[in-house]
């Protein structure tokens, strides 16, 4: 397959949240190959007018999910993408490995992709050195402000108020969440021409899952071409970030594959937008300031009365109002539920879901879908065209609440966060233009710069 032309449908994925699901398009579409993403598995009539799309994904909240929900919704989901006949279908991860045994388990996703797809081995391939993210030696590490650190020491998700990271080695992250064994072809193998060597070699040893080390362009392409390889043999599932898609478009570029790529269109400039955020990261806190200082009206949600819900509703009306109070003033609203981890009012909601004796991620998802019923109500209302979502396990359940069915990249804003059109059957939402930014994703200038003014390049 390496040397001949690639398929009219050449990859199809399956996000475990909607930011990494949209780097995934992103990747793809910049590439020259349109790639739709879906809310749920589409029926025959809705993927009939992405006919021409080149790769189809669905996007979903699996990393904010039990293990239990996983085995309820991924045989059904994987089933209907195999139906669609990719050469290769691909788990989409978060880039920092977000996961935990009894919540986002990457293991468990794993193993349900094995059984549908019974490939020859699961490639599992998280770094992208585009984004700042690496591994070596099996080790991941990801960069945070122009210092890269181990995943373990990394000054984020070694806080991660969900799924704090406190091993970097992917591998023993990976023991604690499924029984399957996890083989490595590390940089010195592939560095030394002998990745294909290394990989038999793991094969022969028991690996069901083999982790690719990745840190550089060489080593980037060269994972691609192994994995695009494998897919040669029929059926074949991966695993891992939008790593995977840079190394194969890498691979497929070094081999002649892909065509001339052209330049995306611009960002076009408006002042009528709305951003709304349930990040605790402090690279958010730090474009909250940056948006604020810069003519954001900042509107504080108090999301521990996401506990209770006449609370929950009243703190709604309350931020909608004042957004929309800002929108009539000409301001752009940026309605946040914490500036970073160190904010008082991330307490708060822990101590408030504790004392409710309520499940935090049930209470995660009540904040998602608030914050997508203040974007329906803001775009239905001041017929707003441009809305952002930052927080990856929440942004999920704010784009169903819009009612979107589908979404396909337009405009590259940041790394692994691009400007997205929506397609929806309520025309105030269809061909609303919308960002899904990870909490650690894009610089300090990041919100302005969505506005697509100049000065959002500072």
């Amino acid at each position: 397959m390496a040397g001949r032309p690639l398929p009219q449908r050449v990859l199809t994925f399956y996000g475990d949240d909607f930011t990494g699901s949209s780097a995934v398009m992103e990747a793809m579409s910049l590439a020259g190959l349109p790639t739709v993403m879906f809310l749920e598995a589409p029926d025959e009539a809705r993927l009939g007018r992405f006919a021409g799309y080149r790769a189809v994904g669905i996007a979903s909240t699996a990393r904010a999910r039990s293990p239990a929900w996983m085995d309820s919704h991924l045989p059904a989901a994987f089933s209907a993408l195999k139906a669609l006949a990719a050469p290769l279908t691909h788990y989409k991860v978060c880039s920092t490995f977000d996961s935990a045994p009894t919540l986002g388990s990457i293991g468990r996703a794993i193993e349900h992709g094995a059984a549908a797809f019974a490939p020859r081995f699961v490639p599992l391939v998280t770094a992208a050195p585009a984004n700042g993210r690496f591994q070596a030696f099996g080790n991941l590490f990801a960069a945070v402000d122009g210092a890269v650190h181990r995943l373990d020491r990394h000054p984020v998700m070694s806080r991660h108020p969900a799924t704090p990271m406190h091993e970097a080695d992917l591998a023993r992250h990976l023991g604690e969440q499924t029984s399957l064994r996890c083989g490595l072809v590390d940089l010195a193998a592939l560095k030394a021409g002998r990745g294909g060597a290394a990989l038999e070699d793991a094969l022969a040893a028991g690996a069901a899952i083999v982790s690719f080390d990745v840190v550089d362009d060489e080593t980037l392409e060269t994972v691609g071409a192994i994995v695009w390889g494998e897919a040669a043999r029929g059926a074949s599932f991966a695993a891992g970030s939008h790593g995977l898609e840079h190394a194969l478009i890498a691979h497929w570029r070094a081999a002649g594959l892909l065509p001339p790529v052209t330049e995306p269109p611009e960002v076009a400039p408006t002042d009528r937008m709305v951003v709304v955020s349930g990040s605790v990261s402090p690279v958010t806190a730090a474009q909250i300031a940056h948006a604020e200082a810069h003519g954001f009206e900042v509107v504080a949600l108090d999301a521990a009365a996401a506990v209770d819900e006449r609370a929950w509703s009243a703190a709604l009306d309350q931020a909608i109002a004042a957004a929309s109070a800002a929108l009539g003033s000409g301001r752009i609203p940026l309605v946040a539920t914490a500036r970073g981890p160190d904010d008082p009012a991330v307490v708060r909601f822990g101590e408030a879901v504790a004392a409710r004796g309520l499940a935090r991620a049930d209470v995660a998802a009540r904040i998602g879908t608030g914050l997508g019923r203040i974007l329906r109500e803001l775009v239905a209302t001041s017929r707003l065209r441009r809305a952002i979502l930052s927080g990856g396990d929440t942004s999920g359940y704010a784009v169903t609440e819009l009612g979107v069915f589908a979404l396909a990249a337009v405009s590259p804003l940041a790394p692994g966060a691009p400007l997205c059109r929506t397609f929806a059957e309520d025309p105030a939402v269809d061909g609303l233009e919308v960002c899904l930014k990870g909490g650690q994703i894009g610089g300090t200038g990041f919100f302005v710069a969505c506005t697509g003014r100049p000065a959002g390049a500072a």
